[in-house]
């Protein structure tokens, strides 16, 4: 259980110390749903990326379908490598609305998630639908940008040279203050060397060849705080005032689908794998959230209450992927690595036991 906790807690910790840094997600929310999905979107895309693409690792590390009955179990670890061209976004470039504009023309570039973690991003301006300033703030400051992410299977060979991999993570609760993590995922890997040759397969060819498909998906909480700007007041009695229910949710279904062909030489089995990757990501700020939005005629600053103000959803990754890597079988033992090249650069690596 330690073993999958700590890979677990990695990721709910890299994705919490964005929620709770005072400039982060809660600051991009004050610009309004429409503006702040834009801006959240921009600077959590590596984030999203990066989990959907080592949620989609780890699968698979040879062609070899386990026989029938047989089994490995499995920890391991993903870590993807954010380029340079996704640590930053041009704020210009997302299409905000023109209520929220550059404070200073020549400072439009924004650290992502993945970005400096000791740069500021520009300062943006907030108005109301009558031209006047409401409010200003900065976007945050960038974070890591390599995106670690989890995976524990149990593999079983079945029928017919198939095996089927299964991938539980039940939920855990960090508390209220760090959210809860589940994840659960299925994949069959079939070779495909038998249907075509039969039992003589192993005779004539002198590799293995299978195909190979997972599907996984991974479900997220962590509690988030927004409160009304310091001495604003509700824009009119329709407001809730009520935010205790702020948080953000998260999901991300993965699938992916490849080619293996892997020798197995006594107990070291090299590999190499193409195929397809796909996330669907959906990624929001559910609750009541207070956004400054006008000001009284005497400039008491007003906000008006928007319930789940930001919802994203979109196919964080779609595209190929090759991987290359090896497993060890030293008896009872497995250990497994892997590096990929997807839509980002990254690398597996995990244990196991097996036979």
């Amino acid at each position: 259980m330690r073993k999958i906790l700590f890979p677990v807690t990695i990721l709910l910790l890299v994705i919490n110390s964005a929620k709770a840094q005072n400039s982060s997600f809660s600051s991009l929310i004050q610009s309004g749903p429409a503006d702040a999905t834009k801006l959240v979107n921009a600077y959590g895309e590596p984030l999203f990326k990066g989990i959907g693409l080592g949620l989609n690792s780890g699968w698979y590390n040879s062609a070899k379908p386990k026989k029938l009955f047989h089994f490995d179990l499995r920890v391991s670890g993903s870590a993807a490598f954010v380029p340079a061209s996704d640590q930053t976004f041009d704020v210009t470039k997302i299409g905000l609305s023109n209520n929220v504009r550059p404070a200073d023309a020549s400072q439009v570039m924004a650290p992502t998630f993945a970005g400096d973690k000791n740069t500021t991003g520009p300062q943006l301006n907030l108005y109301d639908n009558q031209g006047e300033k409401v409010g200003s703030f900065n976007t945050p400051k960038g974070n890591i940008n390599i995106i670690p992410a989890p995976q524990a299977q149990l593999t079983v060979g079945i029928v017919k040279n198939t095996d089927l991999t299964i991938r539980y993570i039940p939920t855990i609760s960090f508390g209220s203050e760090n959210g809860s993590i589940s994840y659960i995922g299925f994949g069959l890997r079939h070779d495909i060397m038998q249907d075509i040759f039969g039992k003589v397969a192993d005779k004539l060819i002198p590799f293995d060849l299978a195909i190979a498909a997972g599907y996984s998906h991974l479900n997220m909480t962590l509690p988030l705080t927004v409160n009304p700007e310091n001495g604003a007041i509700p824009k009119d009695g329709q407001q809730s005032s009520d935010f205790s229910n702020q948080h953000i949710g998260a999901t991300f279904n993965n699938l992916m689908v490849e080619a293996i062909i892997s020798k197995k030489l006594l107990f070291f089995t090299p590999f190499l794998a193409v195929g397809y990757n796909n996330t669907q990501t959906t990624f929001g700020a559910l609750g009541n959230f207070p956004v400054t939005t006008g000001q009284t005629s005497l400039g008491t600053p007003t906000y008006t209450t928007f319930s789940n103000p930001v919802n994203i959803n979109e196919n964080s990754i779609d595209g190929f992927r090759a991987e290359v890597g090896f497993q060890l079988t030293p008896g009872f033992f497995r250990i497994f690595v892997s590096g990929i090249v997807a839509q980002y650069t990254s690398v597996n690596a995990g244990i196991g036991f097996g036979f």
